[in-house]
């Protein structure tokens, strides 16, 4: 989990946000690049277009799902389960959200009215565990979202059982 959290820290000082990190994140895992991708995520930085409306780290979650496991051509229907598997995620996000900020609002969840100024914690915590629930979900569909040749970077982004 150490690992993990370093590189969303780098990723983070390098000034992407949550959704770009969501997807450097698989990107990483499957060793490619993909800069078209991260910089399209960039409009769901700080909630929608920078609104504080619904988190990055939901979208971009269902973003990054749908790149492994949505249609990629027009008459393409992606895999069977690919509706299943972004509800288990959206689910999983808005339960997690309501419990501990009683939103999925990124406003609400980084505290944007706080006097102190945003809570970047919360959010690295909240990636953290977005990223640990969707490898779940991938895992536990048993689709393939890394690259078999590639350890180290794999190492640093799966989390250990």
């Amino acid at each position: 989990m150490e690992a993990l959290q370093r590189a969303i820290d780098a990723l983070s000082e390098k000034g992407y946000c949550c959704s770009q990190i969501l997807a450097l994140l698989i990107l990483g895992a499957q060793g490619k690049e993909n800069e078209d991708l991260v910089r399209a995520l960039a409009g769901l930085c700080h909630g929608i277009g920078q609104s504080g409306s619904t988190c990055g780290i939901l979208t971009g979650g269902c973003c990054v799902l749908s790149y492994l496991v949505g249609p990629n051509t027009e008459n393409d229907t992606g895999m069977a389960e690919a509706k299943i598997i972004l509800e288990e995620y959206v689910d999983w996000f808005n339960d997690t959200c309501s419990k501990k900020w009683g939103s999925s609002l990124c406003s609400e969840i980084i505290g944007d009215e706080n006097p102190e100024g945003p809570n970047k914690k919360a959010c690295r915590e909240l990636l953290t565990s977005a990223w640990v629930r969707l490898l779940g979900i991938l895992t536990m569909h048993q689709i393939a979202y890394a690259s078999p040749n590639d350890s180290k970077i794999k190492s640093a982004v799966t989390p250990k059982p």
